[in-house]
């Protein structure tokens, strides 16, 4: 069988493109647009990306979320801004000398800033799109319009902690009432006790390790989205708050630059898992979704309220972004190590501050005891 050469690429047929290039997943496809005139026409229909957001976020799947994505620019531009991480190294920038502490009193101007600024920002206009996977298998997709219980109750939610549990607010899937579950045919490693889980960490191992998380924040208003997790977890606890769960915990470094003396602040993406289940007779081991919640920390390791929580998810959605990994993580790394060294300082101060007062008391008694003697 004799294959007829192909003199250019312009011979072939523009189907025969079409379908090559929906096979490919996103940092592929924007590759290939750069291969010839061809690639690169056929990349910018709107369907391939859409497909390619479908595939790595289902979340994008459901209708009402589709025309969501299309007011704010299309398939294209949503991939673009949500598929390369938030990096924020200005951290490096501020050490204790320079960091700012918050003022004893504070004027109304200062604690709500920009109060022009403010109202152009709505809890109303922010939509999280949540996709959770482990090895590459989706095991949860939630959508959640707006910010719980931001509107009403004599506006308690812009001076109180902000935070925000999805599981109890996100729209349920029908089929399964809400409820997320991994097992060992998940690819979940089994466990016979939680004893032999305290020893070899096994089952602590794979979730850190299989885990990925994405949390897309979307504004309608300004038409901007941004990926504020860290995709691969950050950290966790074993064991905590109770023997039987596991908190995975993932995030990024946010910029707060005239919002908040630290000038930047720790977006923490926190995920709980329960064992339901240990292998035994008939049953194989289980873990239940018990949280997923996202809260924002300045350096100090204090909530941020929600008045500026809103301020600060508005300037995360156009800050710089990364495609390199290892560059969201050193951003992540470099925040943990200042804020560590803040609080190093903030130790040995307090510290040198006790010593002094142990002294002037002892001075003060020495004194009094002479004076009576």
């Amino acid at each position: 069988m004799s294959v007829a050469p192909v003199e250019n690429m312009a011979s072939l047929n523009t189907d025969l493109f079409y379908d090559i290039l929906r096979r490919l997943d996103g940092p592929t496809l924007a590759s290939a647009a750069c291969a010839c005139a061809a690639f690169c026409s056929i990349s910018k229909e709107e369907r391939l990306w859409e497909d390619v957001c479908s595939s790595m976020w289902p979340s994008t799947n459901r209708e009402d979320v589709k025309s969501l994505i299309l007011s704010i620019g299309g398939f294209r531009k949503f991939y673009a801004d949500c598929f390369p991480l938030i990096v924020n190294k200005e951290v490096s920038e501020y050490q204790w000398n320079d960091y700012l502490e918050y003022p004893e009193e504070w004027t109304e101007a200062e604690y709500y800033g920009d109060m022009d600024e403010f109202e152009s920002i709505s809890p109303s206009d922010f939509v999280s799109l949540v996709d959770i996977r482990y090895k590459d298998k989706i095991i949860c997709s939630k959508v959640l319009w707006g910010i719980p219980n931001a509107n009403g109750f004599n506006g308690w939610f812009y001076n109180c902690p902000f935070r925000i549990d999805l599981l109890t607010y996100a729209d349920r899937d029908d089929d399964n009432d809400g409820e997320v579950f991994l097992s060992v045919a998940d690819g979940l490693p089994p466990i016979t006790s939680m004893e032999t889980e305290r020893k070899d960490g096994k089952l602590w191992r794979g979730l850190r390790d299989g885990l990925r998380l994405s949390w897309i924040v979307v504004n309608k208003k300004i038409k901007q989205a941004a990926n504020l997790a860290s995709w691969c977890p950050l950290g966790g606890q074993r064991h905590w708050p109770t023997d039987k769960d596991f908190v995975i915990r993932f995030g990024s470094i946010l910029p707060a630059r005239d919002i908040l003396p630290c000038q930047v602040v720790e977006c923490i993406l926190s995920m709980k898992f329960r064992v339901i289940y240990t292998e035994g007779e008939g049953v194989q081991t289980t873990l239940k979704l018990t949280e997923l919640s996202m809260q924002l920390e300045d350096m100090e390791g204090s909530h941020v309220n929600g008045r500026n929580s809103l301020l600060i998810l508005k300037e995360a959605l156009s800050c710089r972004r990364s495609k390199n990994y290892s560059e969201v993580l050193e951003s992540c790394h470099l925040y943990s190590k200042v804020q560590n060294e803040l609080k190093e300082e903030k130790m040995r101060n307090e510290s040198r501050l006790d010593r002094l007062c142990i002294l002037s008391g002892v001075a003060a008694f020495v004194s009094f005891c002479y004076y009576v003697l």
